[in-house]
């Protein structure tokens, strides 16, 4: 199994999720729901938000340790593997 593949779940603390219930009410002071709903909706949109910071994060690094090229600007930007790259992935 690769490294891409595997997918490492930390388990949730009530501070982090007591943060992010906060932080969606600043963002939306009149939201209201149930409790399914603040699970899979407000909980959920923080953590998609989270995984796309971190992933932000390894396009640049492997874009600037040549691994990938960027083309494009902005949300339109395209990534991918350099050419005559091979699979430098350990």
């Amino acid at each position: 199994m690769s490294k891409a593949s595997k997918q490492v779940e930390k388990p949730w603390r009530e501070d982090d999720v007591t943060d992010i219930v906060l932080e969606y009410l600043t963002e939306h002071p009149q939201a209201s729901d149930t409790l399914k709903g603040i699970a899979e909706w407000w909980i959920m949109r923080q953590h998609v938000r989270v995984e796309v910071n971190i992933l932000k994060k390894v396009l640049s690094q492997l874009t600037g340790s040549g691994v990938l090229e960027a083309s494009g600007e902005g949300e339109n930007q395209r990534y991918r593997l350099k050419e005559n790259q091979g699979d430098r992935r350990s």
